[in-house]
């Protein structure tokens, strides 16, 4: 039951009181996750699914992401999903909830005694094991962090765990310590932050080059800056300088791979062009579009956008996504397809974000068993919660134009809908 303004206390020493002891009810429920964690994980041991989708949280699979650290116990792949569906969580999101209590229980039983005790909060015992099954540790390593920290834990930083652990590799396995270092040595690199795309339509990349190369990439994007503004620009230096990036960009993607000349002697003919493709939805008066992938953009950013003279526009017939297109055999049309992904979104498993672009095409009644590749009965699901419903006892049902209703293996029900995820 909610608590109500009026219902607090009024004195200052009784709020502080009060948030304390809310605070010890949170830490105490958190504790009492991770102990619902591992039972769960005791419930499903690999031995429970009889096929090659089950893996070793702690130490993965060719399929899978490493979870925990080596001898932890092998966890069924398909409970995962259920335990994370309850909470209200990804299935990724309980799969490092599930390794990190692991981890705990198995590799880290101090720190495991002292959350249980009440006296480290869980949050703080979830980062250390992230952070050792991160690194891999071996049993004898995790245990000598795990006596390292435990005195200490609940006040020891994020940085000082991450030299403990360097100390623990460094100790019990000198070999890859070294590799490691000659590794970090060479902190060249070049990122692209993709999922962080501002209002105004911007990315933001960092970089660390060998000295000539940032020289030589320094001079040409100068180079760049200069000629747009001999062009006429009257944007700023810096704004100039970044536009001059995605022209050598353009221009480097229009040049032929070696060994590709002969075979494609006109590639690198005419003045490079950008293709620009958008799934823009727009509402009536309203100067924001939403994207495909989520983001917004002004009226003005799209028609910048498209308005570039380098920029080749390509404009695609809309699809209906109320219409309902059948095709005849298993494989959706080109048509069908792009009607799917443009209405799901993202797969339509519960809490699931993963793009619909990078999702399959699901046939909810499969095929073998009379379903028909139609919009009413294709739905977009990633890889992983595909394989689930094949094979990992979940089912689901279309029950409105975008929205889904799920069952789990022990009856639980989610609806799926354009706003996420709820109980059914």
């Amino acid at each position: 039951m909610a608590i109500t303004t009026s219902e607090l206390p009024d004195t200052a020493s009784a709020v502080l009181a009060f948030a304390r002891s809310s605070r010890a009810t949170a830490d105490r429920a958190e504790a009492e996750l991770l102990v619902a964690a591992c039972e769960w994980a005791d419930l499903h041991p690999a031995s429970s699914v009889l096929d090659a989708a089950a893996f070793l949280l702690g130490g993965g699979s060719e399929h899978e992401e490493p979870v925990a650290g080596p001898g932890a116990p092998l966890v069924a792949e398909f409970c995962i999903a259920e335990f994370g569906a309850v909470l209200g969580i990804s299935t990724v999101s309980a799969k490092h909830l599930i390794g990190q209590a692991i981890e705990l229980r198995h590799r880290l039983p101090r720190l495991w005694r002292l959350v249980q005790a009440g006296d480290l909060p869980a949050w703080r015992a979830r980062r250390i094991a992230e952070t050792t099954i991160h690194a891999g540790l071996s049993r004898e390593a995790a245990s000598y962090v795990d006596a390292q920290l435990a005195p200490f834990a609940h006040r020891t930083s994020t940085s000082a765990v991450d030299r403990l652990v360097d100390a623990a590799i460094a100790r019990f396995d000198p070999a890859r310590a070294a590799a490691e270092a000659r590794l970090a040595a060479d902190g060249r690199h070049v990122t692209i932050e993709e999922e962080q795309v501002s209002f105004a339509g911007t990315m933001r990349v960092t970089a660390e080059l060998d000295l000539a190369d940032a020289l030589d990439f320094g001079a040409a994007v100068a180079h760049g800056a200069d000629v747009l503004k001999s062009l006429g620009s009257e944007e700023s230096l810096d704004a100039r300088r970044a536009s001059a990036v995605g022209q050598m960009a353009r221009s480097q993607l229009a040049l032929p791979l070696v060994g590709e000349v002969a075979q494609q002697p006109s590639r690198n003919q005419g003045s490079p062009g950008r293709q620009l493709v958008l799934h823009v939805h727009l509402t009536d008066g309203d100067p924001i579009a939403r994207l495909e992938r989520g983001n917004l953009a002004t009226i003005e950013q799209i028609q910048q956008w498209c308005g570039q003279s380098s920029t080749e526009v390509v404009v695609k017939p809309v699809i209906d996504l109320n219409e309902h297109i059948v095709c005849d055999g298993y494989h959706p049309s080109a048509r069908l397809r792009e009607q799917v992904i443009l209405r799901d979104r993202t797969c339509v498993f519960p809490w699931c974000n993963r793009p619909s672009r990078a999702c399959d095409l699901d046939h909810i009644i499969p095929w073998e068993s009379g379903g028909e590749t139609s919009s009413h009965n294709l739905a977009a699901l990633c890889r992983r919660h595909h394989r689930l419903k094949t094979h990992g006892a979940w089912s689901y049902r279309r029950t409105g134009p975008a929205t889904y209703t799920w069952t789990s293996p022990h009856g639980h029900t989610f609806v799926r809908d354009d706003a996420g995820t709820k109980p059914g």
